[in-house]
């Protein structure tokens, strides 16, 4: 164990020295509002205004990434052991968890980077604290909302998170008052609270499921894009999936009426959440349970969920507001969503043939929510009792897939259950590093905040993403202790195409039995698989009655 930890005390230093580098970018070309305190320290002064000092703060903030970026790969591969393949040893859980704390303590400091949103929560709970209801009206209609920074694109829009989120919103901003410093750092310790428990639910989940709780916890909250889009831009998507994790937990341990309360907290920081309604309640059903069982707990969370959510709303006066909001919300498209690449192939089309392309957009999206609501009746309905936590997992992918909107954060929703139901050392986590590579790259470059007056806002651009490719180039192909993850291990699936009436193929190997799956609930047994060590083994482990 003390081997295990002096070697992973360099790449903890290295993501330190990552983060910290992060810190001071974000003073050049963070986003700060005008009238913060900070905004009148010289020093920032002197990063924000000259173009030298938004040139130095961009490559710093850009560079730190990559830095914190190829310390948790150096950290998982340390972790592993000298072999680099049997199981994580003891201790290294604790290991993880110290880098992660380490890693994310100079980002309650940072100034918001790769995102604005928590701008909008500071004029949300002033709309509150207003007496005015944010599910018909927008921020706009309070006096100096421009001063807090919330985006002008989103200044008229209601807002679309839950009725609980709302409660908070009010909170921080009545404790602050017109402080948005201390506002922003209030929002960001609600954030580290979901962080945390994150952190406490990823490895019992992991342990239920017989993958390795360390190894989970490092590809989930270690990473650097979960640091930073949780912690350093104060995302409330770090409380929605604490409690959505922690309300699947108490579903596999039978504790429905728990489980339900929990996951409607989760409704009401993001609504997006109750996708997992059904899915809890089949766990409180248990395995092997009668159709009229199922229905019967269908019926129980749902009732239970909508008396605690109807009484939130009738304390707060907006009803069900939020509901019709998420109805009509999402305007837009990333270029990278299945759908908005649909989309645009679709314009080509049509565009070269002369027919209007205005409606293409709209008609892709309905299609796409179609689509995944077909896939989360299937998941409901169909499919081993032994796999509910993976059936809600693709369920969940489902309307984050089909969607032409897919926010970087979007993806670190459904992360959490990949991990805890097993990700491979092969092309599935070689998927999840290239991802969390592009989208740090992305961030970086997309979202620096630059006076308009500089002139540099496509230079700086340009700038970061050549950082960032470089030292892309630099960790696939030369840096011995990253270039694994590019050349080594893909093991890709194999396509068995078989006409209808040919044989049928092999059954996978059979999940456990549900006093195996009780077996591995306690707290010190050694997980009886890792999918390290695994890798030919497709059947995940589940929960107990998962």
């Amino acid at each position: 164990m003390t081997t295990q930890r002096t070697r992973a005390t360099g790449p903890i230093v290295e993501g330190l020295i990552g983060s910290l580098m992060i810190l001071l970018g974000s003073f050049g070309v963070g986003w700060l509002v005008s009238i913060s305190s900070i905004a009148r320290w010289e020093w920032v002064i002197r990063l924000r205004t000259e173009a030298d000092g938004v040139i130095f703060s961009t490559i710093v903030l850009t560079l730190g990434c990559w830095v914190m970026f190829r310390a948790w790969l150096r950290l998982g591969r340390h972790l592993r052991g000298p072999d680099n393949e049997g199981p994580w040893s003891q201790g290294t859980l604790r290991t993880v968890n110290i880098a992660t704390a380490v890693w994310a303590a100079p980002q309650l400091l940072v100034v918001p980077i790769f995102s604005r949103d928590v701008f909008a929560y500071l004029n949300q709970g002033r709309l509150v604290l207003a007496g005015e209801d944010p599910y018909t009206t927008g921020v706009s209609a309070l006096e100096n909302w421009f001063h807090l920074g919330t985006d002008v694109a989103w200044a008229q829009d209601e807002t679309p998170y839950g009725p609980l989120f709302l409660w908070l919103e009010a909170a921080v901003m009545g404790a602050s008052g017109d402080n948005p410093d201390l506002a922003i750092f209030l929002f960001r310790l609600a954030c580290v609270a979901g962080v945390v428990m994150i952190m406490y639910w990823v490895p019992k989940l992991a342990r239920l499921h017989g993958v390795d709780g360390a190894r989970a916890q490092w590809i989930t909250v270690a990473n650097p894009l979960l640091i930073i889009s949780f912690i350093s831009s104060a995302h409330n998507d770090a409380l929605m999936v604490g409690f959505a994790l922690a309300g699947i937990w108490s579903a596999a341990h039978s504790r429905g009426v728990l489980a339900t309360l929990l996951v409607v907290i989760s409704i009401g920081i993001k609504p997006i959440t109750m996708v997992i309604l059904p899915f809890i309640a089949l766990l409180w059903a248990g395995p092997g349970s009668s159709w009229g069982r199922k229905f019967q707990y269908w019926f129980y969370t749902a009732a239970i969920a909508g008396a605690v959510l109807l009484a939130v709303g009738f304390i707060q006066g907006y009803g069900f507001g939020w509901l019709s909001v998420m109805a009509g919300t999402g305007t837009g498209a990333t270029f990278w969503s299945p759908l908005a690449i649909v989309n645009g192939w679709l314009s080509t089309v049509l565009g070269a043939f002369g027919v209007p392309t205005y409606w293409s957009l709209d008609t892709v999206r309905l299609i796409g929510r179609i689509l995944s609501v077909l896939v989360v009746i299937y998941l409901m309905f169909r499919g081993p009792d032994t796999r509910i936590v993976r059936r809600l997992m693709w369920a969940f992918t489902a309307l984050v897939v089909l969607s032409p909107i897919i926010q970087p954060w979007y993806l670190l929703w459904l992360l959490p259950l990949f991990a805890v139901t097993g990700i491979r050392r092969n092309w599935e986590f070689k998927w999840v590093a290239f991802t969390v590579a592009f989208f740090l790259a992305f961030g970086a470059a997309d979202q620096l905040s630059l006076h308009q007056f500089l002139e540099l806002e496509g230079q700086m651009a340009a700038l970061s993403m050549t950082v960032s490719w470089t030292c892309i180039a630099l960790l696939a192909l030369v840096d011995p202790s990253t270039r694994w993850v590019v050349w080594n291990r893909w093991q890709l699936p194999r396509l068995n195409l078989r006409w209808p009436w040919s044989s049928k193929a092999a059954e996978p190997e059979p999940p456990l039995s549900t006093s195996q799956l009780h077996a591995v609930t306690g707290e010190n047994h050694t997980p009886h698989r890792d999918d390290d060590a695994a890798p030919d083994d497709d059947s995940p482990r589940q929960a107990p009655g998962d």
